[in-house]
């Protein structure tokens, strides 16, 4: 009887449909899951940016990084692109989706639109290569 009854709960489970997580079938792709940051300044002796930033892991996020062509300037910061994965790099328009990334560089003004989705909760940064002032830096914090 035990047997008869574990297998009838066991075939009910197994043939009940799949649930989809609360995104919907896209999951953490879902539009819902989605924010847009406040954009990075790339100028020289300007700061990158405001204020940290605080990311939730398992969101999708879009940030701007924009240069004014004052200074052949980039960002760096392994760490921070080693704890997401990164959906797609927009420049001019064409869309890159690479691997991964290690640096970005502007050598003209311009802007770069980075798509990702936060994974890995720690704190990170991106800097200006070979900087050490705390306005070349933007502290980043997934949770």
């Amino acid at each position: 009887m035990k047997s008869i009854l574990g297998t009838s709960l066991a075939v009910i489970f197994l043939a009940a449909p799949v649930q989809a997580h609360e995104f919907g079938f896209a999951g953490v792709l879902d539009k819902s899951n989605r924010e847009e940051l406040p954009e990075l300044t790339l100028s020289s002796g300007k700061p990158i940016s405001d204020a940290p930033l605080l990311l939730k892991s398992g969101t999708m996020y879009e940030i701007e990084i924009v240069s004014d062509g004052s200074a052949e300037l980039g960002l760096e910061g392994s760490g921070f692109f080693r704890a997401i994965w990164i959906n797609e790099v927009v420049v001019n328009g064409l869309e890159i989706r690479p691997f991964g990334l290690e640096s970005v560089e502007f050598d003209d003004e311009g802007t770069m639109e980075i798509e990702f989705l936060a994974i890995k909760p720690g704190r990170y940064f991106l800097r200006q290569p070979g900087s050490t002032g705390e306005n070349q830096r933007v502290e980043i914090t997934i949770q």
